[in-house]
């Protein structure tokens, strides 16, 4: 089993201070207190962090990268803390002292870029909703200019639906963002075929979607017609990916 022997100054944690978690009770050999939750070395014998004129500092447990590396910056005095691991037989870094007002200026940096980042990511949200309302508005207007018949409520939820951010439906497809005639006809089609006929019923009971969808394509044929008035709308051709 690996030897658990207090480090020196260097145990592969890099130059500067150096206190340990002792995994063993541990007294200092100053003021004679103990078991010390954490010492330092002073010509091999441990002190405790008084003794060693360190009691001011605050400890900061490792995780949080960011907050360790300001708070050291801020710092004028920093102790790296260490703790043995016996199954891994190496010292391993627990965290950092550091001093209380500098770890406090360090959380208000923190802070300040997480709000920033808060801010950032509402900013850009606010820009793809945007987006998104600008996308599915002309999407509506092409659904309406091949479709005049179409109710215009009706043209906007097929347009919100097939353009949804994240859906993977035509509205998002390469096709569907270039507004081609294909991708908004075959919208509309899914939208009539889900909406305006037992598809999903049949579906549900067990008919196959190739059948189910033979039994309703004269319905989805008539509103097609209907909706497109005189108009010759092309179907959507291979490649327009499914609503």
């Amino acid at each position: 089993m690996a030897s658990a022997a207090l480090p020196g100054p260097a145990v592969g944690v890099g130059s500067g201070l150096l206190a340990v978690q002792p995994l063993r009770r541990k007294q200092c050999a100053g003021c004679r207190r103990g078991p010390l939750p954490m010492l330092v070395l002073e010509d091999a014998a441990p002190r405790c962090l008084d003794c060693a004129d360190l009691g001011h500092l605050v400890f900061l447990a490792s995780g949080d990268t960011a907050l360790t590396r300001r708070s050291r910056e801020e710092s004028g005095l920093s102790v790296v803390v260490v703790r043995f691991n016996r199954r891994k037989g190496r010292y391993e870094r627990q965290g950092v002292l550091v001093e209380e007002a500098a770890l406090a200026r360090a959380e208000e940096r923190c802070l300040a870029d997480a709000e920033a980042r808060r801010r950032r990511r509402a900013r850009d949200a606010r820009l793809r909703s945007a987006q998104d309302a600008r996308f599915a508005e002309l999407f509506a207007a092409e659904i309406l200019r091949l479709f005049p018949g179409c109710p215009e409520d009706r043209a906007h939820g097929i347009a919100a639906h097939a353009s949804l951010r994240g859906s993977g439906r035509v509205g998002r497809s390469a096709a569907g963002r270039a507004l081609s005639e294909a991708a908004v006809v075959f919208a509309v089609r899914a939208s009539v075929r889900h909406l305006d006929t037992p598809y999903d019923r049949l579906l549900m009971s067990g008919v196959p979607r190739h059948e189910a969808r033979r039994r309703i394509a004269a319905d989805v044929e008539t509103l097609i017609r209907t909706w497109g008035g005189d108009r010759d709308v092309r179907t959507a051709r291979d490649g327009v990916t499914a609503a």
